[in-house]
Order: C-alpha cells, then sequence, then structure tokens
C-alpha cells in the first residue's frame, strides 16, 4: 500500500502541532503548579526579616540594638498556622531605653505581631 507524499506531510504536520499544542499546555500548568508550591513553601532567612524590621524602626530614629531567634517556630492564631521568627529591637524613646518584641511569618516576612515591654 503506497501513501501519497502530500498525505503523509498533512498528517506530519497534524501530528506534530497537536504534539507542540499538549506540551505548551502542560508546560503551563507545571509551571504555574511549580510557582505556587515554591510560593508557599519557601522560608525566608531570619536575618532578613531582622533587617527589614529594622529598616522600619529607623524611619522614627535610631536603633540601640536588635536579636532574632534563627530557628523557626510553629504558631497558631484561630484557624491561622504558619511558621514564624521572633526578634526584638531596643531603641531610646523619651531619654529611656524601650525595648520591642515581634513576631514574623517566615514564610511572608510579615510582622504578625509588636509590642513594647515595659
Amino acid at each position: 500500500m503506497l501513501f501519497k507524499k502530500e498525505h503523509v506531510e498533512e498528517n506530519y504536520h497534524s501530528h506534530l502541532s497537536t504534539g507542540l499544542s499538549i506540551g505548551i499546555v502542560t508546560g503551563l500548568i507545571v509551571g504555574v503548579a511549580a510557582t505556587h508550591w515554591y510560593k508557599k513553601n519557601r522560608v525566608l532567612s531570619a536575618d532578613d526579616i531582622l533587617e527589614q524590621v529594622k529598616s522600619e524602626f529607623l524611619e522614627d530614629g535610631t536603633i540601640e540594638g536588635s536579636w532574632i531567634h534563627f530557628k523557626k517556630e510553629p504558631f497558631q492564631k484561630f484557624a491561622v498556622k504558619t511558621h514564624v521568627y521572633t526578634g526584638g529591637i531596643s531603641r531610646i524613646e523619651h531619654n529611656e531605653l524601650a525595648q520591642y518584641e515581634f513576631i514574623a511569618d517566615a514564610h511572608t516576612g510579615s510582622i504578625i505581631d509588636i509590642y513594647r515591654i515595659d
């Protein structure tokens, strides 16, 4: 059985287009899923979070000292569960040393809580 050259080329291009389309769609789906997983599971470094908090405090004046725990801790507030870093900042306010502690989300760097220690 002989096939016409035009028929074979037509089938080849049709299958090639279908294969490329499937490959592109699959690649996009895998890429979106991988990006979502990475953003959900990445963890910022404790140093980066401390620098972020310090830069926000520096907008209001100088800092005398700062610290952060390098070990992440599980944290839950109501139904929200995450991992956090805890740390602190000290500064002079009204000629007295003021100390603050903070809790920061290890995945986003967002400050969950900050409070002054009396």
